[in-house]
């Protein structure tokens, strides 16, 4: 095991066993140096790498402390695996993503409140109007966000945000045949919307299905055509 690795293993240790729990501060570094066994230039790299981790947090003159350890926090640093993920690794990313935000979007029908619905009912309005592929892509993240968000669990929305972010869906639609592509997630929105709008959770959570299917199916097929440049840049 590399020094950083076992360096970091031990102060992750100290958090798991509740010696530094979340907003501790950490002892000086002479000090944890010495009461861990560690160099001081592994502790350092290793403080880095967890500070990169959102597992501490660094404050310029005071110190390194733990963070909040709050699941969702933890959950961003995730989001570059989808940013860079390609071919078999973005659908069974997509597969998850189905999973969650079909159950997610059925959850929300009993929730949305009529200002949350009319909130929805804007962003497509703007969805719509979009100049570009990725000012569609911002609004189709802002419309599946704010469903999510009104089941009341940061862990889940943040696990929708990793699972499918913004510069992983330009790059499908771009992949895709960007009109047609465009066209088919329109109509899938205002399905989802009407289901919601009737709070009708099983139509709802079969709308949202077959959204995400719909582009699961697409790169599925793009694989097999050209397993080398699916979804590629």
């Amino acid at each position: 095991m590399a020094l950083t690795d076992e360096a970091m293993d031990k102060i992750k240790a100290m958090i798991v066993a509740g010696e530094l729990p979340p907003g501790a501060r950490l002892p000086r570094e002479d000090v944890l140096a010495g009461q861990l066994g560690l160099s001081r230039n592994s502790l350092r790299e290793a403080v880095r790498a967890l500070t990169a981790m959102r597992i501490l947090v660094t404050r310029q003159g005071d110190g390194t402390y733990v963070s909040s350890l709050e699941p969702h926090l933890l959950l961003e640093t995730l989001s570059f695996a989808a940013d860079v993920s390609q071919g078999r690794s973005a659908l069974q990313l997509l597969q998850v993503r189905r999973l969650l935000e079909s159950q997610a979007t059925g959850l929300a029908a009993a929730l949305l409140q009529p200002h949350d619905l009319q909130e929805l009912r804007d962003i497509l309005d703007r969805c719509r109007s979009a100049a570009t592929v990725e000012e569609f892509v911002a609004h189709d993240i802002a419309f599946h966000l704010r469903i999510a968000e009104a089941v009341g669990n940061p862990v889940l929305s943040m696990l929708l945000q990793v699972l499918s972010t913004r510069t992983q869906r330009v790059r499908i639609v771009r992949g895709s045949r960007t009109r047609n592509a465009l066209d088919s997630a329109h109509q899938d929105h205002e399905e989802i919307l009407r289901a919601l709008q009737t709070r009708d959770a099983l139509l709802a959570a079969s709308a949202a299905t077959v959204h995400i299917t719909a582009v699961e199916q697409w790169l599925a097929t793009s694989l097999i055509d050209d397993p080398l440049r699916a979804i590629d840049g």
